[in-house]
């Protein structure tokens, strides 16, 4: 398998960024992994809300708890959200997992030539 191949799918595997770090291109690879986590920690920060309200509710006996309740409760709160920002993180995440990909693979394949000499 070549270079180009096993860095883009390193990073389609396992994180942006990663396929960078296997072709010892840290900086880029820093960028995209960063880029990726502040993206994934906004999409885990509203996750942990939504979870923590509900629990409330839970505990405070406004919700019954049984699974359709539950599910109820769970698709109004995503889908009743006026906030746009996590669905901009997701689109940010999957652009940033996208770009990381095709960088990845075309960066190998640069490596891969050999040196052009005048």
């Amino acid at each position: 398998m070549h270079r180009a191949t096993k860095a883009a799918l390193i990073s389609v595997l396992i994180f942006p960024g990663c396929g960078h770090f296997y072709l010892k291109s840290k900086l880029r690879g820093a960028a995209f992994a960063l880029f990726a986590s502040g993206c994934m920690y906004v999409l885990i920060s509203y996750a942990a809300k939504i979870a923590n309200d509900i629990s409330d509710r839970i505990l405070s006996g406004d919700i019954p708890l049984d699974i359709n309740s539950l599910m109820a409760e769970i698709t109004s709160q995503l889908y009743g959200s006026a906030d746009e920002t996590q669905n901009i993180a997701t689109f940010l995440l999957l652009g940033c997992w996208g770009i990381a990909i095709i960088d990845a693979f075309i960066l190998g394949r640069k490596l891969a030539k050999p040196a052009e000499t005048c």
